[in-house]
Parts: structure tokens; sequence; C-alpha cells
């Protein structure tokens, strides 16, 4: 059983993420935002699929994370076609997992002005996600 506190924690620890991609970005420190936008998106997918399966994804790709979240969620149409939607910037979000880590990349305004955006967007769009018949998950 997850207890709901842990939940939270993973839920706080996204908005944190975010909340420190925004000042980097506002700071001029383009990587790092870079790399907290996608920190951000993937830790708040993780913690929305712990929410409503009391398991706690393995997988970084965002991609999967949000197949998961379809499934579980019976919103598959839904989030397939978000996806679809996004794809561009989903896979560049992605990238910026190792760009920003590994590779000799530098990030620039306009590009992560975008990221942070649709980090932002995703966390709005998976945030009111339920499962159609709400079991208790928590003890």
């Amino acid at each position: 059983m997850v207890r709901r506190e842990d939940v939270e924690l993973i839920r706080n620890r996204a908005l944190s993420m975010l909340r420190a991609a925004q000042q980097h970005l506002a700071s001029g420190d383009y990587d790092l935002a870079a790399f907290m936008a996608e920190q951000a998106t993937q830790l708040f997918l993780k913690y929305k699929i712990l929410e409503l399966s009391g398991e706690m994804p393995r997988t970084l790709v965002i991609r999967q994370l949000l197949g998961i979240l379809g499934e579980i969620s019976k919103t598959q149409d839904k989030i397939s076609r978000f996806v679809r939607e996004n794809k561009s910037i989903i896979i560049r979000l992605e990238e910026a997992y190792i760009a920003s880590r590994y590779l000799f990349k530098r990030y620039e305004k306009d590009e992560v002005e975008d990221l942070v955006d649709f980090a932002e967007k995703v966390i709005d769009f998976v945030r009111n996600i339920q499962i159609p018949h709400e079991d208790e998950k928590y003890g």
C-alpha cells in the first residue's frame, strides 16, 4: 500500500521542479531550466500514475509515461490525441534530459520558454485525470 503522504511528496517535488525551471529560465540558466522542465514533467506523470495505480513506473520516457497513464485511467484516446498534437515538443522535452546533462548543446531562451510552457501544459493536462471507478489505493 502506498501512503497518501508519499504520493503527495512526489507531487510536491514535481511542482518544486517546475518552479525551479521557471526560476532558472528567469535567471538565464537555460540548460538547467530545460533539464528541470523535463524532470518536472516526468515526475508529475509518475505522481499521477502512482496516485491512480499505487505503483511507481520505472521508465524515464515521457511518451511511455503518458501511455501508462492512458491505460490505467482508460483515457487512451484523449492521451493519444494529446501526444500526436504535441509530439515534436514532447520529443524535445525528452531530449532535454540527456542533452542538458551530457551533450555539448546550449539551450537558447526561446527554446527553453517553449519547454517550460509545455511542462506546465502537461501538468495541467494530467492534473485532473482519474480512473473511472476509484478504488482505495492508500493505507
